[in-house]
């Protein structure tokens, strides 16, 4: 290099300063360190970001997924044409999904930041080792589960037709099913009612057939079928007085306590039959729920074309394809080299612990397991605490010195007038 040339940094804007901040990057480091540790960072941060990004929308989409309006047919919201789906939007669950979704993904974002911060670079060498790998486990853990929490609501999304229409055909069994059960109990209250009836019912049927037999003769006579004439006569007269004594006998059937008592219970009957119906339709409607989609994509994810069931691939690489994603910060950060960055960051801490009193004798002892430990020196609370102690030996010196000389008056009050001493503290 020439004596003219001189590197110059790239100077970091705006989004790189906030990717460092997603990373948990020190910006006022990282500006003084060398571009590739810059760089590191920048992706580091930028996973943090993608992440929390991710878990914002699965979040909000399973808060859609659960809280929405549930129908008994699922495909009922649908409207099918000559182009996509169409799907009815409800507008406050949408309002409450987008807030849920922000809260969980800044949650979700703030303990990933956290799980990347809190790695650190293990031994400074590329390779992972065995207590490396133990160390981070806590925070692998934690990363898996938060891959399983965002990839399972974009699993599912990602098989919606599929899972649609598959519980589409879950409800109508489901539903249909508790509709042939609450009209099976219906035919049996009937069946039951109109045995209890059937002497009123023998009784009230020959009185209707006799009503209309009646009814045939009269209009006979009236119309002149019976070839006396046409002409409402004596004999009009006398059938008509005859139906009108059968219908009283009819009305008075049903006027008694038992017939209401019997039609009472068949109405009954059928309220409880509509309502059975109507409970049959919610229940088939609460199927849509998280679980039972989720249940129902691991159950599309293991099925071949053929129709057997197998091993649920897709799913699990959808899984595996988060994890990587949500674990590679913890093990990029392990299989990191010390560089720079982290030179300057140590130079800082032990600036920092000088400048309070703080020394660090490393790998100083071994603990009960083998492992090294480093001792850790207050010189400031030493100093503190030698100067409070010698205060307090000096001072019980002073003390023990006083009660001498206290010691010696009295002994010199006594023997020069012991009488006196006697009669003073008598």
């Amino acid at each position: 290099m020439k004596n003219n040339e001189s590197y110059k940094m790239p100077r970091a804007g705006r989004v790189m300063h906030f990717l460092w901040d997603c990373a948990g990057g020190d910006r006022f480091l990282l500006e003084r360190a060398t571009y590739s540790d810059q760089i590191k960072y920048l992706c580091l941060g930028g996973i943090v970001l993608s992440t929390g990004l991710m878990a914002s929308m699965a979040g909000g989409y399973a808060f859609y997924t659960i809280f929405s309006p549930k129908v008994a047919n699922v495909l009922d919201k649908q409207k099918m044409a000559n182009m996509p789906l169409e799907v009815p939007i409800d507008i406050p669950t949408v309002v409450l999904s987008i807030i849920f979704g922000i809260i969980w993904g800044l949650v979700i974002f703030n303990i990933d930041r956290f799980i990347v911060a809190a790695t650190g670079k293990g031994d400074g060498t590329e390779k992972i080792t065995r207590q490396e790998f133990v160390g981070a486990i806590p925070r692998i853990l934690m990363g898996a589960i938060i891959a399983i929490t965002i990839s399972k609501p974009v699993e599912i999304r990602m098989f919606k037709s599929e899972i649609d229409a598959a519980l589409a055909k879950y409800q109508e069994v489901q539903k249909n099913e508790a509709i042939k059960r609450a009209d099976a109990s219906y035919a049996t209250q009937v069946a039951q009612a109109k045995l209890k009836m059937k002497d009123l019912d023998v009784q009230i049927t020959d009185l209707e057939g006799q009503v209309k037999e009646l009814n045939t003769q009269i209009m006979k006579e009236t119309t002149g079928q019976n070839g006396n004439g046409a002409a409402y006569g004596p004999r009009a007269i006398a059938l008509d007085k005859q139906r009108f004594g059968i219908e009283k006998k009819i009305n008075d059937l049903k006027a008694t306590q038992d017939y209401k008592d019997l039609q009472s219970e068949l109405k009954s009957a059928v309220v409880k039959r509509d309502n059975e119906r109507l409970d049959a339709e919610k229940k088939a409607g609460a199927e849509d729920g998280l679980l039972r989609r989720i249940q129902l994509a691991d159950e599309i994810a293991a099925t071949r074309e053929d129709g057997t069931k197998g091993f649920p691939w897709i799913s699990i690489f959808i899984t595996l394809l988060f994890m990587a994603i949500e674990l590679t910060p913890v093990f990029f950060k392990m299989m990191l080299t010390k560089s720079p960055y982290d030179y300057i960051k140590d130079n800082l801490e032990d600036e920092l612990r000088a400048e309070n009193g703080i020394e660090v004798q490393y790998d100083y002892y071994k603990d009960k397991n083998g492992l090294e430990r480093h001792l850790v020196v207050n010189h400031d609370a030493e100093n503190l605490m030698y100067e409070k102690s010698k205060l307090s030996q000096i001072q019980k010196e002073l003390t023990d010195y006083a009660l001498q000389k206290y010691k010696e008056r009295e002994q010199e009050n006594i023997d020069a007038n012991l009488d006196l001493y006697i009669q003073k503290n008598a």
